[in-house]
């Protein structure tokens, strides 16, 4: 685990539960271990889970650390969602269905609310375009300096269409780096530690990824303003909904 990553005792998050609500209590639960592809995206079973009500940079996402540092904080808080969930044995709860097929969950082990912890250690934030549910939880770590936000970074929404306008976040004052540093000259090039799985959109907008070696590899270009990506792992394309090239 990266030294950067703060460490907060159990019993502080655990002040995170899950608010009781009528349609989350009417949906059949989700419950096993879990495998973590990503800062908010899990498969627990059969179940493709996306955290509901929260969005956690990229793998292939850089920030800035205190330091004024590149760092691929896309893996580090995909490191942080695997410590938080363990090897222990989660419930989770929601019924809707994302366009990519996966559940929008919320995600409790031992009555921590995994999606409200994520956002508080601040390595996630509240998704308030769809719920202010974990607004609070940011405030706070906004204010703490917490993960992220001890630095300076891309929302994850504005990560994947980002360009030369896009806004830079940053606790307290972001640097005046920050611009030149998170916003390279070609975007669409493979981001933290080389994640190189190329996830392309078809004309017809199927989502398909294609790894090193495959014959349309070299071809394939990425747009990330359109909403294209670069992959770490084929797991983490399979559970973000892309399907495998052909060829």
């Amino acid at each position: 685990m990266p030294a950067r990553i703060q460490s907060i005792a159990f019993a502080i998050m655990a002040a995170v539960t899950i608010e009781a609500s009528p349609s989350l209590a009417a949906a059949d639960p989700v419950s096993g271990r879990a495998l973590v592809t990503d800062g908010d995206t899990l498969v627990v079973g059969d179940a493709r889970i996306r955290l509901e009500g929260i969005d956690a940079p990229e793998t292939d996402q850089v920030c800035l650390d205190r330091e004024q540092r590149r760092f691929p904080c896309g893996i580090d808080a995909r490191e942080k969602l695997k410590e938080l969930t363990g090897d222990r044995v989660l419930t989770c709860v929601g019924e809707e269905i994302d366009r990519y097929g996966r559940r929008l969950m919320m995600c409790s082990v031992g009555g921590l609310d995994i999606n409200g912890a994520m956002v508080k250690v601040g390595w996630a934030l509240a998704y308030v375009r769809y719920s202010r549910r974990y607004a609070a939880q940011e405030a706070d770590a906004r204010d703490n300096a917490a993960g992220m936000w001890a630095g300076a970074f891309i929302a994850p929404w504005d990560w994947r269409h980002r360009d030369r306008n896009t806004t830079i976040l940053g606790s307290i004052s972001v640097p005046v780096i920050a611009q030149a540093a998170l916003l390279p000259a070609n975007p669409d090039t493979p981001g933290a530690r080389g994640c190189n799985i190329k996830g392309n959109i078809s004309k017809g907008g199927e989502h398909i990824y294609h790894v090193p070696g495959m014959r349309d590899y070299e071809r394939v270009t990425i747009n990330g303003r359109a909403g294209e990506r670069w992959f770490c792992t084929e797991e983490e394309a399979r559970a973000a909904g892309w399907r495998k090239a052909k060829r």
